[in-house]
């Protein structure tokens, strides 16, 4: 019993020291280059309100970015976007793949692309009704997401 509970307070003060190395900014300064250029290109009218800089154990960092306007992106390392959050306004349309795009449009009229989640094997889009549906890598339809 002695030693889960030593454990367990290991575990928790390695816990608090990796959350105490995230760090906030409030501009874009700490992001990569191509994280900048991605927010100029499709967000040029909206400035950044707040980097929270996650620091991983390997040595790389994740962003995520809450622009004026309330959108959420989160970066990877390399500055390619994960995921896009713009509340109830539309993800810009460039930032989608065609064959989803497409899929929506046709599939969905009048429904808008408000989040994205891109992963290693998949999409995963939500429209302003609230569906949320999956998509492999190349955009083709896999499901309706529950």
């Amino acid at each position: 019993m002695k030693k889960l509970i030593a454990l367990l307070a290991v575990l928790i003060l390695t816990a608090g020291s990796i959350a105490a190395r995230d760090k906030i900014y409030r501009d874009a300064s700490p992001l990569p280059a191509p994280a900048k250029t991605m927010l100029k290109t499709y967000f040029p009218k909206n400035t950044v309100n707040q980097v929270k800089v996650d620091k991983n154990l390997l040595g790389g960092a994740d962003y995520e970015v809450i622009l004026n306007d309330g959108t959420e992106i989160e970066f990877n390392k390399d500055g390619e976007w994960k995921d896009i959050d713009c509340g109830h306004r539309a993800v810009p349309s460039k930032l989608i793949l065609a064959p989803i795009r497409n899929y929506v449009a046709k599939n969905y009229k009048g429904a808008g692309i408000v989040k994205i989640d891109k992963d290693r094997n998949d999409y995963e889009i939500e429209l302003t009704n609230g569906i949320e549906l999956k998509f492999d890598r190349a955009g083709k339809f896999l499901r309706i997401d529950d």
